[in-house]
């Protein structure tokens, strides 16, 4: 498995877990927080496009 491919899943999931404790703070409703990890897995799937090409 591409080593770059598990540090992104990492960062998802880390970002996901600090995404739900500051949740709060920013009082996101569902859809704010479906919009924000879309853009996240945009956002790195760009990223790795980038590396493997």
């Amino acid at each position: 498995m591409d080593p770059g491919l598990i540090l992104l899943v990492f960062l998802a999931f880390l970002f996901a877990w600090l995404l739900n404790r500051v949740r709060r703070f920013f009082r996101l409703g569902p859809m704010g927080y479906a919009g924000v990890m879309i853009v996240f897995v945009v956002v790195m799937l760009a990223i790795w496009g980038q590396h493997i090409t």
